[in-house]
């Protein structure tokens, strides 16, 4: 049998490498000097919001946006996996574990404000998008400041309660007092950086809303390289630095947020004064009627992730509590691969809310309905084109990364399992992307409740637990979450109650 610590602080390794793939870097080398040229470019009249009600949303325009969003995600993960491995080659007194352990812990309570921060993004563009595609410019500016406003009291919250009570909670949580002691450096560094983060993501949604994803994907591409770079030298003492390893990780993630907020600081203080970007020093201090908006949307997309970081972490309980180490390095090395898999549904998702959320805007739900279908039509075939290769080559991968015969033997079935759930968790991000571009984030949140509280957690329990069933069951309940999800969403879309989801709720 495993020993208990083992199953543990494996645990804490997957959640870290989990949580890890949503951080917000990722890219090869780009001279910054190029970027910093193009974003200090006097801005062109061309990049105020369009007067006139948007142009249809076609096939094209659906890929133009989604790709740079697709290219960022998949360095998004090559990026996770990087950091993760020289954090991995730090030797504690307890092994690599205490370190891995810590940045798992720490990475939970970043995650919690991410979360939050990714919900304000979201209304950013849903009601950008709406003012953008109506031809009202003042509006999206308005939009854009509220959703400024909001970030920062919100961010500033969270920081302070987390920094106050980070030894607190980590105690609680069962963290051993080495893993604490690593942990709280890192912990600070890396909370102290969010509100960097909560504004870089304010403003890549508003980039996003007004059809801009390129300029995003460029600035977190040298980001990326700063975080890398920075991780290189401050935590190994590399070009004369001292050593300061965890510590080092931390400073790195400040210095390259810092980086990242100034970038996209020099892109709108270029713009025009009438632009639907414009941002200017009493835009954080004037009062904003749409600052209750902008919550009224957050606060939905808040509870979803809430809902699905809490099913993950019990679902983490179930395979290391019944299926010991090896099953829960599987599920490490599988989600790891197959993360680059569901990145479309990502670029999908993201292009259908902005491109609904103009049309709704325009006064057209006709072309709104058609770019939500023809978006989930571009996810489902990417879809089965990702999970046949990752079906087929699910060995040969899996031998690329490890080569312990158990873990390889139990990625095969789990891989399997991914693969076929791969068109329906496409749909649902993508349909899901329609439904936030419209302002309706409570459905997407129902059908995270609904697929994981009602059938995955239960289920994995159940046959863990009760039927004490082989672990290629506990994998199955995936597909079963993301069948729900699909589903429910799609139900939703057909209804069509969405497209007029902001005007009833202004009521």
């Amino acid at each position: 049998m495993p020993d208990p610590s083992d199953r543990e602080r494996a645990a804490h390794q997957v959640e870290s490498e989990i949580e890890e793939l949503g951080d917000p870097e990722a890219a090869p080398a780009l001279p910054s000097t190029t970027l910093a040229a193009a974003a200090t470019a006097p801005a062109r009249e061309d990049d105020a919001a369009p007067s006139a009600p948007v142009s249809p949303s076609t096939t094209g325009e659906i890929l133009r946006l989604a790709w740079p969003v697709m290219l960022t995600g998949a360095l998004v993960s090559m990026a996770g996996l990087i950091d993760r491995a020289m954090i991995g080659r730090l030797e504690f007194d307890g092994g690599a574990a205490i370190p891995l352990a810590a940045v798992g812990f720490a990475t939970q309570f970043f995650f919690l404000i991410q979360s939050t921060l990714f919900a304000i993004g979201l209304s950013c563009v849903a009601l950008m998008a709406r003012a953008l595609g109506a031809g009202d410019p003042a509006r999206a500016r308005q939009a854009l400041s509220a959703s400024l406003q909001v970030t920062i009291v919100v961010t500033a919250v969270l920081m302070l309660a987390t920094l106050t009570g980070g030894e607190r909670a980590l105690e609680f949580l069962g963290a051993e007092p080495a893993v604490i002691e690593a942990a709280l450096p890192y912990l600070r560094l890396v909370i102290g950086s969010s509100l960097f983060l909560g504004l870089s993501l304010t403003f890549d949604s508003a980039l996003r809303a007004n059809r801009d994803t390129r300029t995003p994907m460029w600035i977190a591409m040298v980001g990326t390289v700063v975080k890398l770079f920075f991780n290189w030298v401050l935590i190994f003492g590399n070009l004369g630095a001292p050593r300061l390893e965890l510590v080092g990780a931390g400073l790195a993630t400040v210095i390259s947020q810092l980086a990242t907020l100034l970038l996209f600081g020099i892109v709108f203080a270029r713009q025009h004064r009438d632009s639907p970007l414009s941002v200017r020093a009493a835009t954080f201090f004037q009062r904003n009627e749409l600052r209750r908006d902008v919550i009224r949307v957050a606060v939905p997309g808040i509870a979803e992730r809430l809902v699905m970081n809490l099913a993950l972490l019990a679902y983490f309980w179930v395979l290391g509590r019944y299926y010991g180490t090896v099953s829960v390095a599987a599920y490490t090395v599988g989600v790891a691969l197959l993360s680059f898999t569901w990145i479309p549904g990502q670029g999908y998702a993201t292009a259908c809310a902005t491109l609904v959320g103009q049309s709704l805007g325009a006064g057209d739900p006709d072309t709104a309905t058609r770019t939500g279908w023809r978006s989930a039509g571009l996810a489902l075939v990417t879809a089965v084109l990702l999970g046949a290769i990752f079906a087929w080559a699910r060995y040969p991968l899996a031998r690329l990364f490890t080569d312990d015969v158990q873990v390889v033997e139990a990625l095969g079935p789990f891989m399997l399992t991914l693969a076929i759930a791969q068109p329906f968790l496409q749909l649902h991000f993508t349909l899901g992307g329609a439904h936030r571009g419209a302002g309706d984030t409570t459905t997407p949140l129902v059908a995270a409740t609904l697929g994981n509280w009602a059938l995955r957690v239960p289920l994995a329990i159940f046959f863990a637990v009760w039927l004490e069933a082989d672990v290629i069951w506990i994998w199955i309940t995936i597909i079963f979450d993301h069948v729900a999800r699909s589903l429910w969403l799609l139900r939703s879309f057909r209804r069509g109650k969405w497209r007029t989801r902001l005007e009833r709720a202004g009521r």
